[in-house]
C-alpha cells in the first residue's frame, strides 16, 4: 500500500485530505504541521509520497522543507498551495515535483495528481532497480558496480562523499569493530579533523538508516549490524 505523508498547517483542509486518501486505498503516515515533525515523520514513517503544503506558519516553508528532503533522500512530493503565482511556481519547479494541486481543489483533483504520482514512483523504482544489490538488513542493501550506492528496498538513499567513504570502510569490515581512529585516516588521510565533525558525519549517516544498521561501541568504534 502506497504510504502518504501529509504536511499542512490547515488542520480542517489536512482532515479532509486524509479521509479522501483512505477512502481511495492509501495509508497516511501522519498529518505534521512543519519543518521539525516532517524529518522526524520521516525517518519514522518512510512515506512513499509527501503531500507537501507550502506556505505554513511557525516553519520554514514547504519548497525549503522538500530541497531538504532531496538532499538525503529521493520521496516524492506533491506540492499544495492557495497561490498559483509565476514566482511560487518557478521556486516549486527547481525541486521537480510530482504535481502541483491549487488551492482548494476537490476530490478528483487529488485523485487523479495521487494517481500519476504512483505511476512514476512505480516506473521509477522499476528503473532503478539493481541486479547486484547485497543485502544488509531485510530493507537495506548496497551496490558496489561502478561505486558504493546503498538503498532502503529499491530506492537508493542520497549520501555525500564522505558518507560514502565511512559506509564503505565500515562495508570492506563487516561486522567487525572498526576504530575510531581507522575510520577518521580512511576518510581524512592528510588531515586531522575535530570531533564534532566526526560525529557529525557519523550521526547523518547513521541517521539514514533510522539508526539501526550502524552500532558505535563507546571508546572503541564502529561496526555494521549485518543480518
Amino acid at each position: 500500500m502506497t504510504k502518504i505523508l501529509i504536511v499542512e498547517d490547515e488542520i480542517i483542509v489536512a482532515l479532509d485530505t486524509r479521509s479522501i486518501l483512505k477512502k481511495l486505498g492509501y495509508e497516511i503516515t501522519d498529518i505534521v504541521t512543519n519543518y521539525d515533525e516532517t524529518m522526524n515523520s520521516i525517518s519514522d514513517n518512510k512515506p512513499d509520497i509527501i503531500l507537501m503544503d507550502i506556505n505554513l506558519k511557525n516553519s520554514i516553508n514547504g519548497i525549503e522543507i522538500a530541497k531538504r528532503i532531496k538532499k538525503v533522500q529521493n520521496i516524492f512530493i506533491i506540492f499544495i498551495s492557495a497561490f498559483c503565482d509565476d514566482e511560487t511556481i518557478s521556486q516549486a519547479v527547481e525541486v521537480e515535483p510530482l504535481g502541483y494541486l491549487v488551492k482548494p481543489f476537490n476530490r478528483n483533483d487529488l485523485k487523479t495528481t495521487i494517481s500519476l504520482a504512483i505511476y512514476k514512483l512505480k516506473k521509477d523504482l522499476s528503473n532503478s532497480y539493481v541486479k547486484n544489490k547485497i543485502k544488509l538488513s531485510s530493507t537495506y542493501y548496497y551496490s558496489n558496480d561502478d561505486y558504493l550506492r546503498m538503498y532502503y528496498e529499491n530506492r537508493e538513499i542520497l549520501i555525500t562523499k564522505n558518507e560514502r567513504l565511512l559506509f564503505e570502510v565500515l562495508i570492506k569490515n563487516k561486522g567487525k569493530i572498526v576504530s575510531f581512529t581507522n575510520i577518521e585516516h580512511y576518510i581524512w588521510p592528510d588531515k586531522g579533523v575535530s570531533d564534532s565533525t566526526f560525529r557529525t558525519l557519523l550521526y547523518r549517516l547513521r541517521s539514514k538508516f533510522n539508526h539501526k544498521l550502524i552500532e558505535t561501541i563507546p571508546s572503541l568504534g564502529c561496526r555494521l549490524n549485518i543480518s
